[in-house]
Protein backbone atom coordinates (compact mmCIF):
# COMPACT_ATOMS: atom_id res chain seq x y z
CA UNK A 1 0.00 0.00 0.00
CA UNK A 2 1.46 3.53 -0.67
CA UNK A 3 0.73 5.97 1.27
CA UNK A 4 0.94 9.99 1.16
CA UNK A 5 3.66 11.61 2.60
CA UNK A 6 3.77 14.77 4.60
CA UNK A 7 4.71 17.64 2.81
CA UNK A 8 6.49 19.24 5.57
CA UNK A 9 8.66 16.70 6.85
CA UNK A 10 11.12 16.85 3.32
CA UNK A 11 12.30 18.96 0.49
CA UNK A 12 9.48 19.00 -1.96
CA UNK A 13 10.41 18.03 -5.77
CA UNK A 14 7.93 18.50 -8.17
CA UNK A 15 8.58 17.14 -12.03
CA UNK A 16 7.10 17.25 -16.00
CA UNK A 17 7.79 15.35 -18.37
CA UNK A 18 7.21 16.33 -21.76
CA UNK A 19 7.90 14.41 -24.60
CA UNK A 20 9.79 16.32 -27.58
CA UNK A 21 7.42 14.69 -30.76
CA UNK A 22 5.02 17.70 -32.14
CA UNK A 23 3.41 20.93 -30.86
CA UNK A 24 3.91 21.63 -26.87
CA UNK A 25 0.22 20.56 -25.46
CA UNK A 26 -1.90 22.10 -23.17
CA UNK A 27 -1.95 19.06 -21.08
CA UNK A 28 1.73 19.64 -20.73
CA UNK A 29 0.89 23.26 -19.25
CA UNK A 30 -1.63 22.07 -17.36
CA UNK A 31 0.52 19.37 -15.16
CA UNK A 32 3.49 21.65 -15.20
CA UNK A 33 1.31 24.78 -13.73
CA UNK A 34 0.12 22.56 -11.02
CA UNK A 35 3.56 20.56 -9.97
CA UNK A 36 5.09 23.82 -9.93
CA UNK A 37 2.37 25.69 -7.65
CA UNK A 38 3.00 22.20 -5.28
CA UNK A 39 6.69 22.68 -5.15
CA UNK A 40 6.55 26.81 -4.93
CA UNK A 41 3.78 26.29 -2.31
CA UNK A 42 6.18 24.49 -0.07
CA UNK A 43 9.08 26.09 -0.98
CA UNK A 44 10.41 22.94 -2.84
CA UNK A 45 11.77 22.76 -6.65
CA UNK A 46 10.28 22.09 -9.87
CA UNK A 47 12.13 19.86 -12.36
CA UNK A 48 11.69 19.66 -16.32
CA UNK A 49 12.52 16.23 -17.54
CA UNK A 50 12.15 15.47 -21.48
CA UNK A 51 11.25 12.28 -22.13
CA UNK A 52 12.69 11.75 -25.69
CA UNK A 53 13.38 8.00 -25.54
CA UNK A 54 10.84 7.81 -29.07
CA UNK A 55 13.87 7.98 -31.60
CA UNK A 56 12.09 8.03 -34.46
CA UNK A 57 9.46 11.21 -33.29
CA UNK A 58 11.82 12.96 -30.99
CA UNK A 59 13.05 16.33 -32.30
CA UNK A 60 16.06 19.00 -31.35
CA UNK A 61 13.41 21.57 -32.55
CA UNK A 62 10.41 20.54 -30.87
CA UNK A 63 12.45 20.92 -27.58
CA UNK A 64 13.18 23.47 -28.02
CA UNK A 65 9.67 24.19 -28.76
CA UNK A 66 8.98 23.19 -25.50
CA UNK A 67 11.15 25.37 -23.86
CA UNK A 68 10.16 28.36 -25.31
CA UNK A 69 6.47 27.75 -24.79
CA UNK A 70 6.92 27.22 -21.45
CA UNK A 71 8.72 29.91 -20.73
CA UNK A 72 6.14 32.03 -22.48
CA UNK A 73 3.39 31.02 -19.53
CA UNK A 74 5.68 32.03 -17.00
CA UNK A 75 6.10 28.29 -16.30
CA UNK A 76 9.91 28.28 -15.32
CA UNK A 77 12.24 25.50 -13.79
CA UNK A 78 14.65 24.95 -11.38
CA UNK A 79 16.41 22.19 -13.26
CA UNK A 80 16.28 20.93 -16.70
CA UNK A 81 18.12 20.46 -20.04
CA UNK A 82 19.25 24.19 -20.04
CA UNK A 83 19.51 24.90 -16.38
CA UNK A 84 22.68 22.90 -14.05
CA UNK A 85 21.01 20.68 -11.46
CA UNK A 86 22.55 18.08 -9.01
CA UNK A 87 20.61 15.36 -10.31
CA UNK A 88 20.85 15.37 -14.44
CA UNK A 89 21.51 14.61 -17.48
CA UNK A 90 17.68 15.25 -18.04
CA UNK A 91 16.67 14.17 -21.01
CA UNK A 92 15.99 9.98 -20.76
CA UNK A 93 18.19 9.61 -23.70
CA UNK A 94 21.25 10.51 -22.13
CA UNK A 95 20.75 8.36 -19.09
CA UNK A 96 20.45 4.92 -21.53
CA UNK A 97 23.13 3.03 -18.80
CA UNK A 98 20.94 3.99 -15.65
CA UNK A 99 17.65 1.87 -17.58
CA UNK A 100 19.86 -0.99 -18.60
CA UNK A 101 21.61 -1.11 -15.25
CA UNK A 102 18.77 -1.30 -13.23
CA UNK A 103 16.36 -3.75 -16.37
CA UNK A 104 19.80 -5.91 -15.67
CA UNK A 105 19.05 -6.19 -11.63
CA UNK A 106 15.68 -7.25 -12.50
CA UNK A 107 16.26 -10.00 -14.54
CA UNK A 108 18.88 -10.67 -12.41
CA UNK A 109 16.66 -11.28 -9.62
CA UNK A 110 13.57 -13.16 -11.56
CA UNK A 111 11.16 -9.64 -11.27
CA UNK A 112 11.89 -9.20 -15.36
CA UNK A 113 12.35 -11.84 -18.43
CA UNK A 114 13.08 -11.46 -21.88
CA UNK A 115 10.45 -12.04 -24.18
CA UNK A 116 11.05 -12.93 -27.71
CA UNK A 117 7.48 -13.03 -29.22
CA UNK A 118 7.40 -11.53 -32.77
CA UNK A 119 4.56 -8.54 -33.04
CA UNK A 120 2.84 -11.01 -35.44
CA UNK A 121 2.17 -13.08 -32.44
CA UNK A 122 1.42 -10.55 -30.09
CA UNK A 123 -1.19 -9.05 -32.30
CA UNK A 124 -2.66 -12.55 -32.80
CA UNK A 125 -2.82 -12.98 -28.97
CA UNK A 126 -4.55 -9.75 -28.66
CA UNK A 127 -7.00 -10.46 -31.12
CA UNK A 128 -8.31 -13.55 -29.35
CA UNK A 129 -7.69 -12.26 -25.93
CA UNK A 130 -10.70 -9.34 -27.48
CA UNK A 131 -12.96 -11.76 -29.01
CA UNK A 132 -12.77 -13.79 -25.84
CA UNK A 133 -14.21 -10.78 -24.02
CA UNK A 134 -10.63 -11.03 -21.61
CA UNK A 135 -8.44 -7.94 -20.62
CA UNK A 136 -5.29 -7.73 -23.49
CA UNK A 137 -2.27 -9.31 -21.82
CA UNK A 138 0.11 -10.70 -22.67
CA UNK A 139 0.03 -14.34 -21.68
CA UNK A 140 3.49 -15.06 -20.29
CA UNK A 141 4.91 -17.70 -22.87
CA UNK A 142 8.23 -16.79 -22.89
CA UNK A 143 9.01 -17.39 -19.12
CA UNK A 144 8.74 -21.06 -19.29
CA UNK A 145 11.71 -20.51 -22.21
CA UNK A 146 14.43 -23.14 -20.96
CA UNK A 147 17.28 -21.03 -19.98
CA UNK A 148 20.27 -23.07 -22.18
CA UNK A 149 17.41 -21.72 -25.20
CA UNK A 150 17.58 -18.02 -24.04
CA UNK A 151 21.38 -17.56 -23.61
CA UNK A 152 21.84 -19.06 -27.23
CA UNK A 153 18.74 -16.50 -28.60
CA UNK A 154 20.47 -13.35 -26.74
CA UNK A 155 23.67 -14.65 -28.35
CA UNK A 156 22.74 -14.70 -31.62
CA UNK A 157 21.34 -11.42 -31.27
CA UNK A 158 17.89 -12.61 -31.79
CA UNK A 159 15.15 -9.17 -31.52
CA UNK A 160 13.73 -9.23 -28.10
CA UNK A 161 12.59 -7.12 -24.97
CA UNK A 162 11.99 -6.97 -21.42
CA UNK A 163 9.02 -7.03 -19.60
CA UNK A 164 7.74 -7.14 -15.87
CA UNK A 165 7.14 -10.23 -14.08
CA UNK A 166 3.45 -9.50 -12.66
CA UNK A 167 1.69 -11.79 -10.16
CA UNK A 168 -0.90 -14.06 -11.37
CA UNK A 169 -3.69 -13.56 -8.08
CA UNK A 170 -4.37 -10.89 -5.89
CA UNK A 171 -4.80 -7.15 -6.14
CA UNK A 172 -2.34 -3.62 -5.92
CA UNK A 173 -3.59 -1.62 -3.20
CA UNK A 174 -2.09 2.00 -3.73
CA UNK A 175 -3.42 5.42 -2.64
CA UNK A 176 -3.98 8.66 -4.79
CA UNK A 177 -4.00 12.08 -3.01
CA UNK A 178 -7.25 13.57 -4.93
CA UNK A 179 -8.84 10.02 -5.46
CA UNK A 180 -8.23 8.06 -1.77
CA UNK A 181 -7.58 4.15 -1.55
CA UNK A 182 -7.41 2.23 -5.61
CA UNK A 183 -7.28 -1.25 -6.20
CA UNK A 184 -6.43 -2.95 -9.17
CA UNK A 185 -6.75 -6.86 -9.83
CA UNK A 186 -3.76 -8.16 -10.82
CA UNK A 187 -5.17 -10.27 -13.65
CA UNK A 188 -6.33 -6.51 -15.03
CA UNK A 189 -2.30 -5.56 -15.40
CA UNK A 190 -0.26 -6.72 -18.12
CA UNK A 191 3.12 -7.66 -18.01
CA UNK A 192 4.94 -4.51 -19.54
CA UNK A 193 7.32 -4.31 -22.01
CA UNK A 194 10.24 -2.41 -19.67
CA UNK A 195 13.02 -2.58 -22.67
CA UNK A 196 12.38 -1.95 -26.06
CA UNK A 197 14.17 -4.17 -29.17
CA UNK A 198 16.43 -0.51 -29.64
CA UNK A 199 17.70 -0.79 -26.08
CA UNK A 200 15.75 2.12 -25.20
CA UNK A 201 13.09 2.08 -22.38
CA UNK A 202 9.53 2.10 -22.33
CA UNK A 203 7.65 5.22 -20.02
CA UNK A 204 7.02 2.17 -17.02
CA UNK A 205 10.99 1.72 -16.40
CA UNK A 206 12.37 5.60 -16.96
CA UNK A 207 9.61 7.13 -14.96
CA UNK A 208 10.52 5.18 -12.06
CA UNK A 209 13.96 4.95 -11.90
CA UNK A 210 14.11 9.21 -12.83
CA UNK A 211 11.74 10.13 -10.24
CA UNK A 212 13.84 8.17 -7.52
CA UNK A 213 17.23 9.19 -8.76
CA UNK A 214 16.12 12.95 -9.04
CA UNK A 215 14.55 12.36 -5.90
CA UNK A 216 11.20 13.70 -6.70
CA UNK A 217 8.95 13.38 -4.10
CA UNK A 218 5.44 14.21 -5.64
CA UNK A 219 4.38 13.39 -8.99
CA UNK A 220 1.58 15.44 -10.26
CA UNK A 221 0.15 14.03 -13.47
CA UNK A 222 -2.86 13.00 -16.14
CA UNK A 223 -5.45 10.45 -14.66
CA UNK A 224 -4.69 8.41 -17.67
CA UNK A 225 -1.65 7.28 -15.83
CA UNK A 226 -3.76 5.31 -12.68
CA UNK A 227 -3.96 1.81 -14.27
CA UNK A 228 -0.59 1.75 -14.78
CA UNK A 229 0.42 2.49 -10.78
CA UNK A 230 0.81 -1.38 -9.91
CA UNK A 231 3.52 -1.73 -12.26
CA UNK A 232 5.29 1.24 -10.92
CA UNK A 233 4.57 0.06 -7.25
CA UNK A 234 5.95 -3.36 -8.19
CA UNK A 235 8.95 -1.44 -9.66
CA UNK A 236 9.31 0.35 -6.32
CA UNK A 237 9.22 -2.65 -4.19
CA UNK A 238 11.70 -4.71 -6.13
CA UNK A 239 14.24 -1.83 -6.50
CA UNK A 240 13.73 -1.54 -2.60
CA UNK A 241 12.84 2.27 -2.75
CA UNK A 242 9.87 4.66 -1.68
CA UNK A 243 7.58 5.56 -3.93
CA UNK A 244 6.50 9.30 -3.98
CA UNK A 245 3.08 10.78 -2.94
CA UNK A 246 0.67 10.22 -6.52
CA UNK A 247 -2.05 12.92 -7.40
CA UNK A 248 -3.70 11.76 -10.57
CA UNK A 249 -5.19 14.83 -12.12
CA UNK A 250 -8.39 15.07 -14.30
CA UNK A 251 -7.69 15.29 -18.31
CA UNK A 252 -8.99 18.70 -19.46
CA UNK A 253 -12.89 17.81 -21.50
CA UNK A 254 -14.43 19.04 -24.28
CA UNK A 255 -17.92 20.47 -23.98
CA UNK A 256 -19.58 16.99 -24.93
CA UNK A 257 -16.49 15.03 -22.10
CA UNK A 258 -14.49 13.68 -24.73
CA UNK A 259 -10.74 13.94 -23.96
CA UNK A 260 -9.83 17.41 -25.56
CA UNK A 261 -7.69 16.42 -28.73
CA UNK A 262 -6.48 18.41 -31.13
CA UNK A 263 -8.92 16.84 -33.76
CA UNK A 264 -11.94 18.61 -31.79
CA UNK A 265 -10.15 21.54 -30.05
CA UNK A 266 -6.79 23.43 -30.84
CA UNK A 267 -4.56 21.55 -28.40
CA UNK A 268 -0.88 23.41 -28.88
CA UNK A 269 -0.08 25.95 -26.57
CA UNK A 270 1.37 27.90 -29.60
CA UNK A 271 -2.09 28.39 -31.28
CA UNK A 272 -3.27 30.08 -28.18
CA UNK A 273 -0.51 32.46 -28.23
CA UNK A 274 -0.64 33.04 -31.89
CA UNK A 275 -3.77 33.74 -31.91
CA UNK A 276 -3.14 36.46 -29.44
CA UNK A 277 -4.36 34.74 -25.90
CA UNK A 278 -2.04 36.28 -22.70
CA UNK A 279 0.14 34.08 -21.10
CA UNK A 280 -1.28 35.09 -17.85
CA UNK A 281 -4.95 34.39 -18.97
CA UNK A 282 -4.07 30.48 -20.28
CA UNK A 283 -2.48 30.28 -16.71
CA UNK A 284 -5.02 31.59 -14.77
CA UNK A 285 -8.15 29.38 -17.12
CA UNK A 286 -6.27 26.43 -16.37
CA UNK A 287 -6.00 26.46 -13.26
CA UNK A 288 -9.37 27.07 -13.37
CA UNK A 289 -9.75 23.52 -14.90
CA UNK A 290 -8.71 21.71 -11.54
CA UNK A 291 -8.66 24.04 -8.71
CA UNK A 292 -10.54 26.98 -7.63
CA UNK A 293 -9.29 30.00 -4.47
CA UNK A 294 -10.93 29.31 -1.51
CA UNK A 295 -12.81 32.91 -2.32
CA UNK A 296 -13.77 31.54 -5.72
CA UNK A 297 -13.01 34.48 -7.48
CA UNK A 298 -12.00 33.50 -11.25
CA UNK A 299 -9.06 36.07 -11.51
CA UNK A 300 -5.69 35.74 -10.05
CA UNK A 301 -2.18 35.23 -10.60
CA UNK A 302 0.20 32.75 -10.53
CA UNK A 303 1.55 34.15 -6.98
CA UNK A 304 -1.87 34.49 -5.88
CA UNK A 305 -2.18 30.99 -6.69
CA UNK A 306 0.85 29.78 -4.70
CA UNK A 307 -0.29 31.75 -1.56
CA UNK A 308 -3.50 30.32 -1.44
CA UNK A 309 -2.81 26.61 -2.90
CA UNK A 310 -4.08 23.87 -1.11
CA UNK A 311 -4.07 20.27 -2.89
CA UNK A 312 -7.50 19.47 -1.47
CA UNK A 313 -8.97 22.01 -2.89
CA UNK A 314 -8.04 20.54 -6.45
CA UNK A 315 -11.11 18.94 -8.15
CA UNK A 316 -10.94 15.09 -9.59
CA UNK A 317 -14.05 16.02 -11.78
CA UNK A 318 -14.08 16.57 -15.52
CA UNK A 319 -12.90 19.71 -16.23
CA UNK A 320 -14.71 21.22 -19.84
CA UNK A 321 -11.84 23.68 -21.80
CA UNK A 322 -14.88 26.32 -23.09
CA UNK A 323 -13.29 28.78 -25.42
CA UNK A 324 -15.88 31.24 -25.10
CA UNK A 325 -15.03 31.07 -21.31
CA UNK A 326 -11.78 31.49 -21.91
CA UNK A 327 -12.13 34.33 -24.50
CA UNK A 328 -13.92 36.13 -21.89
CA UNK A 329 -11.43 35.83 -19.26
CA UNK A 330 -8.95 37.30 -21.98
CA UNK A 331 -11.22 40.56 -22.25
CA UNK A 332 -11.11 40.75 -18.70
CA UNK A 333 -7.52 40.84 -18.73
CA UNK A 334 -6.96 43.58 -21.56
CA UNK A 335 -9.64 45.56 -20.60
CA UNK A 336 -8.04 45.87 -16.34
CA UNK A 337 -4.79 47.07 -18.44
CA UNK A 338 -3.75 50.94 -19.04
CA UNK A 339 -3.53 52.32 -22.98
CA UNK A 340 -0.04 51.86 -22.63
CA UNK A 341 0.40 48.53 -21.23
CA UNK A 342 -2.04 47.18 -24.17
CA UNK A 343 0.00 48.98 -27.15
CA UNK A 344 2.94 47.47 -25.57
CA UNK A 345 1.37 43.67 -25.28
CA UNK A 346 -0.22 44.67 -29.04
CA UNK A 347 2.99 44.98 -30.32
CA UNK A 348 4.71 42.36 -28.95
CA UNK A 349 2.20 40.10 -30.29
CA UNK A 350 1.62 41.09 -34.14
CA UNK A 351 4.02 43.89 -34.92
CA UNK A 352 7.01 43.39 -33.56
CA UNK A 353 10.22 43.89 -35.35
CA UNK A 354 11.11 40.33 -35.51
CA UNK A 355 7.87 38.94 -36.43
CA UNK A 356 6.92 41.63 -39.35
CA UNK A 357 10.42 41.27 -40.76
CA UNK A 358 9.38 37.82 -42.03
CA UNK A 359 6.37 39.57 -43.55
CA UNK A 360 8.75 42.00 -45.62
CA UNK A 361 9.93 39.35 -48.20
CA UNK A 362 6.34 38.52 -49.21
CA UNK A 363 4.56 41.61 -49.29
CA UNK A 364 7.27 44.47 -50.31
CA UNK A 365 7.13 43.61 -53.89
CA UNK A 366 3.44 43.05 -54.04
CA UNK A 367 3.15 46.77 -52.20
CA UNK A 368 2.40 50.12 -53.89
CA UNK A 369 0.73 51.75 -51.12
CA UNK A 370 1.18 51.42 -47.51
CA UNK A 371 -2.61 51.24 -47.33
CA UNK A 372 -2.18 47.99 -49.30
CA UNK A 373 -0.45 46.34 -46.94
CA UNK A 374 -2.81 45.05 -44.48
CA UNK A 375 -5.59 43.36 -46.94
CA UNK A 376 -2.78 41.24 -48.29
CA UNK A 377 -1.93 39.92 -44.97
CA UNK A 378 -5.14 40.15 -42.76
CA UNK A 379 -5.26 36.65 -42.88
CA UNK A 380 -1.91 36.34 -41.62
CA UNK A 381 -2.48 38.66 -38.25
CA UNK A 382 -5.93 38.06 -37.44
CA UNK A 383 -8.36 35.03 -38.02
CA UNK A 384 -8.59 33.76 -42.06
CA UNK A 385 -12.35 35.18 -43.10
CA UNK A 386 -15.20 32.83 -42.52
CA UNK A 387 -15.63 29.75 -45.52
CA UNK A 388 -18.18 28.19 -46.87
CA UNK A 389 -19.02 24.74 -48.69
CA UNK A 390 -18.93 27.36 -51.81
CA UNK A 391 -15.56 28.67 -51.30
CA UNK A 392 -14.62 24.94 -52.27
CA UNK A 393 -16.21 24.55 -55.65
CA UNK A 394 -13.86 23.92 -58.37
CA UNK A 395 -14.60 22.73 -61.71
CA UNK A 396 -11.68 19.40 -61.40
CA UNK A 397 -12.58 18.72 -57.51
CA UNK A 398 -15.34 17.84 -55.93
CA UNK A 399 -16.28 18.26 -52.07
CA UNK A 400 -14.97 14.41 -51.27
CA UNK A 401 -12.00 15.53 -53.63
CA UNK A 402 -11.23 18.16 -51.22
CA UNK A 403 -11.39 16.84 -48.13
CA UNK A 404 -9.19 13.60 -49.59
CA UNK A 405 -6.61 16.59 -50.29
CA UNK A 406 -6.79 18.16 -46.90
CA UNK A 407 -6.93 15.08 -44.91
CA UNK A 408 -4.27 13.81 -46.08
CA UNK A 409 -1.81 16.96 -46.46
CA UNK A 410 -3.02 17.52 -42.81
CA UNK A 411 -1.65 13.55 -41.67
CA UNK A 412 1.31 14.72 -43.61
CA UNK A 413 2.11 18.21 -41.82
CA UNK A 414 1.54 16.68 -38.30
CA UNK A 415 4.56 14.34 -39.00
CA UNK A 416 6.42 16.86 -40.77
CA UNK A 417 9.42 17.63 -38.59
CA UNK A 418 11.02 21.02 -40.30
CA UNK A 419 8.70 23.47 -40.42
CA UNK A 420 10.67 25.67 -43.55
CA UNK A 421 9.16 27.01 -46.60
CA UNK A 422 11.10 24.50 -48.88
CA UNK A 423 10.62 21.28 -46.80
CA UNK A 424 6.95 22.26 -46.79
CA UNK A 425 6.93 22.71 -50.54
CA UNK A 426 8.78 19.53 -50.93
CA UNK A 427 6.71 17.27 -48.58
CA UNK A 428 3.30 18.50 -50.21
CA UNK A 429 4.59 18.04 -53.48
CA UNK A 430 5.37 14.32 -53.08
CA UNK A 431 2.21 14.17 -51.58
CA UNK A 432 0.73 15.54 -54.50
CA UNK A 433 2.44 13.13 -57.06
CA UNK A 434 1.61 10.43 -54.79
CA UNK A 435 -2.31 11.16 -54.88
CA UNK A 436 -1.88 11.28 -58.59
CA UNK A 437 -3.06 15.22 -58.97
CA UNK A 438 -2.23 17.99 -60.48
CA UNK A 439 -0.18 20.44 -58.23
CA UNK A 440 -2.39 23.41 -58.87
CA UNK A 441 -5.62 21.52 -58.29
CA UNK A 442 -3.81 20.05 -55.21
CA UNK A 443 -3.22 23.62 -53.86
CA UNK A 444 -6.91 24.97 -54.16
CA UNK A 445 -8.72 23.66 -51.33
CA UNK A 446 -5.21 24.32 -48.99
CA UNK A 447 -4.99 27.77 -50.06
CA UNK A 448 -9.04 28.21 -49.57
CA UNK A 449 -8.48 26.92 -45.61
CA UNK A 450 -5.40 28.57 -44.94
CA UNK A 451 -6.45 32.12 -46.71
CA UNK A 452 -10.26 31.77 -46.91
CA UNK A 453 -9.56 32.73 -50.44
CA UNK A 454 -8.83 31.04 -53.91
CA UNK A 455 -5.97 33.93 -54.47
CA UNK A 456 -3.59 34.90 -51.78
CA UNK A 457 0.41 35.04 -50.71
CA UNK A 458 2.40 32.53 -51.91
CA UNK A 459 0.66 29.15 -49.81
CA UNK A 460 4.12 27.62 -48.61
CA UNK A 461 5.38 31.07 -47.06
CA UNK A 462 1.78 31.77 -45.11
CA UNK A 463 2.08 28.67 -43.85
CA UNK A 464 5.52 28.46 -42.68
CA UNK A 465 4.47 32.48 -41.28
CA UNK A 466 1.59 30.64 -39.74
CA UNK A 467 3.24 28.41 -38.18
CA UNK A 468 2.52 24.37 -37.57
CA UNK A 469 -0.09 24.76 -34.85
CA UNK A 470 -2.45 27.30 -36.78
CA UNK A 471 -1.67 26.13 -40.47
CA UNK A 472 -3.50 22.96 -39.02
CA UNK A 473 -6.40 23.68 -37.12
CA UNK A 474 -7.33 25.74 -40.24
CA UNK A 475 -6.99 22.75 -41.92
CA UNK A 476 -9.51 20.55 -39.62
CA UNK A 477 -12.04 23.29 -39.35
CA UNK A 478 -11.92 23.29 -43.25
CA UNK A 479 -12.54 19.56 -43.40
CA UNK A 480 -15.46 20.45 -41.08
CA UNK A 481 -16.72 22.77 -43.37
CA UNK A 482 -17.05 20.87 -46.03
CA UNK A 483 -19.23 18.16 -43.67
CA UNK A 484 -16.28 16.65 -41.96
CA UNK A 485 -15.49 12.39 -42.06
CA UNK A 486 -17.28 10.12 -39.55
CA UNK A 487 -14.90 7.87 -37.80
CA UNK A 488 -15.52 4.98 -40.52
CA UNK A 489 -14.39 7.15 -43.12
CA UNK A 490 -11.38 8.57 -41.15
CA UNK A 491 -10.04 4.82 -41.11
CA UNK A 492 -10.78 4.50 -44.71
CA UNK A 493 -8.45 7.65 -45.26
CA UNK A 494 -6.04 6.61 -42.86
CA UNK A 495 -5.48 3.87 -44.38
CA UNK A 496 -5.44 4.87 -48.24
CA UNK A 497 -2.85 7.56 -46.98
CA UNK A 498 -1.15 4.72 -45.10
CA UNK A 499 -1.28 3.01 -49.07
CA UNK A 500 0.29 6.09 -50.34
CA UNK A 501 3.61 5.00 -52.71
CA UNK A 502 6.14 7.37 -50.53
Amino acid sequence: TLSTKSECSMTVRTRVAPSPTGDPHLGTAYMALFNRAFAKKFGGQFVLRIEDTDQARSTVESEQVIFDALRWMGLEWDEGPDIEGSSGPYRQSERLEHYAKHAAELVEYGHAFHCFCSTERLAELRRAQQSAGETPRYDGLCLGLDEADKVRRLENGDAHVIRLRVPDNGECTFEDGLRGIITIPWQQVDMQVLVKSDGFPTYHLAVVVDDHMMDITHVLRGEEWISSVPKHVLLYQHFGWEMPSHYHLPLLRNPDQTKMSKRRNPTSINYYRRCGYLPETLLNYLALMGWSMPDQSEMFSFDEMVEAFDIDRMSAGAPVFDIEKLNWLNGQYIRDMSATAFMDRVAEWAVNRERFQELVPLVQERTERFIDLLPQVDYLLGERAEITQANFEHKELDDGDCIRILDHALRTLERTRSWERDDLFDELKSLAEAMDVKFRDFLFPLFVAISGRDVSLPLFDSLAFLGSDLSQSRIRTAIDVLGGVSKKERRRLELEFKDLDR
